[in-house]
């Protein structure tokens, strides 16, 4: 191709392909009367689909969007935004970090659990991650749904961001348990609905800023200015920086 060809890049060219992959959310397909156990073995791609190539005009527009697009997280208002030129193209609820301290064995020491705020990126993303409980450092392949069901680990990719240079073991991953959605429940992480964790994994390969912000006035979508709980008890005092480590339930 005359052009740097990424997956995702082929992907928003195909966004059929988002589509399809928002639709195998445990909660979606389970309102249409379908108990998915196995999440991994759903195929997406079939024999017979089309993928299109963009030409390199419609690429270097893609390249240019995905250049342009930022990542926004408000962590009192439990919200994550993808932007795209400045401008809100994705608003998802989020769940964040416990307002505590504890200790988590995968770390070997107490954690502030509470998400820290910063500029930065996306550094790494992990397509196939490993499932651990860093409360006691345990694997596990399973997880229990909210209505009570045990199901295998959905394979959606996790990403890890890096904040003014500082590497906090911060992820913002897909959780299985969205009751937990607008909470402060996490480990440190930011957590997203199945659907809209495959839908923020194409918006932000390697690189795309991020933004974790800890802004307690806000305007909401009937455009009044209010205030929200603060969840973390800061005022206007400074964060403490110390590293976290987030959980998959």
């Amino acid at each position: 191709m005359p052009y740097a060809l990424s997956e995702h890049l082929l992907v928003r060219a195909n966004e059929w392909i988002i589509d399809s992959l928002r639709n195998t959310d445990y909660y979606r397909r389970k309102e249409l009367g379908d108990t998915v156990l196995l999440q991994p073995d759903l195929i997406v791609l079939h024999r017979g689909d089309t993928l299109f190539f963009p030409d390199s005009i419609a690429a270097l527009s893609l390249i240019d969007k995905i250049n342009n697009t930022t990542i926004d997280v408000n962590i009192p208002e439990f919200r994550l935004r993808i932007l795209e030129y400045g401008k809100v193209l994705y608003s998802f609820p989020v769940r964040v970090g416990q307002n505590r301290v504890r200790y988590l064995a995968e770390a070997g020491h107490s954690v502030d659990l509470r998400t820290k705020t910063g500029n930065g990126s996306v550094i790494r993303i992990n397509r196939n991650p490993v499932f651990t409980n860093p409360v006691d450092g345990k694997k596990f392949t399973h997880t229990k749904r909210d209505d009570g069901v045990r199901t295998l680990m959905p394979q959606i990719p996790w990403t890890e961001v890096e904040l003014d240079g500082m590497r906090y073991g911060q992820m913002i991953h897909p959780t299985t348990n969205p009751e937990t959605l607008e909470r402060p429940y996490s480990n440190g992480c930011i957590g997203l609905g199945e659907a809209d964790a495959w839908r923020f994994y194409y918006h932000a390969p390697l690189g795309t800023k991020v933004k974790f912000r800890y802004d307690l006035e806000t305007v909401n979508e009937m455009g009044d200015t209010i205030m929200l709980p603060d969840i973390y008890k800061r005022g206007k005092q400074k964060q403490p920086v110390r590293a976290v480590i987030g959980v998959y339930p």
